[in-house]
């Protein structure tokens, strides 16, 4: 073969190549929809009432409340609150409380310092920028001490009812045997991920279903109950 006509045979191969990569990436995706929309009726079926297990009845709550929930139980969370908002009862309050006291306050929920810092300088942000309303904007809830792409979701979903994808530890796991994505555990990545998978109007029910179902059935700490798995037959991970 010529060294002309071995360069078009390589070139022809690498389109080829290109072409089938991407038709089997297409055909991976379109059968992963699929997958997601069969998830989402078997969970909506099994959890029909799933929602934020977090107590919260204003948006600044579900704010301070999601900051305390790192690494430590929503169960934890919902009682520390009570105190809290006892002793600071709106955003103002909250606002002009020392980081000191706010801390003891938080402590049993862990990282007393940093969560107590973040959430005096989010308060005063709030009070100072935004007249004291949480803005119903994403990426100004960004802009917030304290506040990441999980709680930006939240807030956005389950306060101002707009589609949301909330990455916590569960969603992360589960979508991963489930088969939605593959070896993914950057937050960020699984969410834009799950984005072009899940329909927008669903995301926030399914992100909290998977909740519901990885502390139940899908347990981390224990081997997974897959015998009484509603969605055990469409699970790539099922029995492992």
């Amino acid at each position: 073969m010529t060294e002309g006509r071995e360069k078009v045979y390589n070139a022809d191969y690498g389109t080829e190549e290109r072409k089938y990569k991407g038709t089997m990436e297409k055909e991976a995706d379109k059968a992963k929809k699929e997958l997601a929309l069969k998830l989402i009726e078997r969970l909506k079926a099994e959890y029909p009432d799933a929602g934020c297990t977090l107590d919260y009845d204003d948006a600044w709550k579900l704010l301070v409340s999601v900051r305390l929930a790192a690494q430590c139980t929503d169960a934890r969370v919902n009682v520390v609150t009570e105190e809290l908002y006892a002793k600071y009862p709106d955003v103002d309050a909250l606002a002009a409380a020392a980081a000191e006291d706010i801390e003891r306050i938080v402590r049993p929920c862990g990282l007393g310092k940093s969560k107590a810092r973040d959430i005096s300088a989010c308060m005063k942000m709030i009070k100072e920028e935004y007249g004291g309303k949480v803005p119903d904007d994403f990426d100004k809830l960004l802009k917030l001490p304290g506040v990441g792409r999980k709680s930006a979701n939240l807030i956005m979903g389950d306060v101002f009812g707009k589609p949301a994808i909330v990455t916590d530890t569960h969603c992360i796991r589960l979508v991963n045997r489930m088969g939605l994505v593959d070896g993914m555990k950057e937050p960020k990545k699984v969410e834009m991920a799950l984005w072009k998978l899940i329909p927008p109007k669903e995301g926030s029910s399914f992100c909290h279903r998977l909740v519901y179902h990885g502390r139940d059935v899908c347990t981390a700490r224990t081997k997974p109950y897959c015998d009484k798995c509603c969605v055990s037959d469409l699970c790539k991970k099922a029995g492992v």
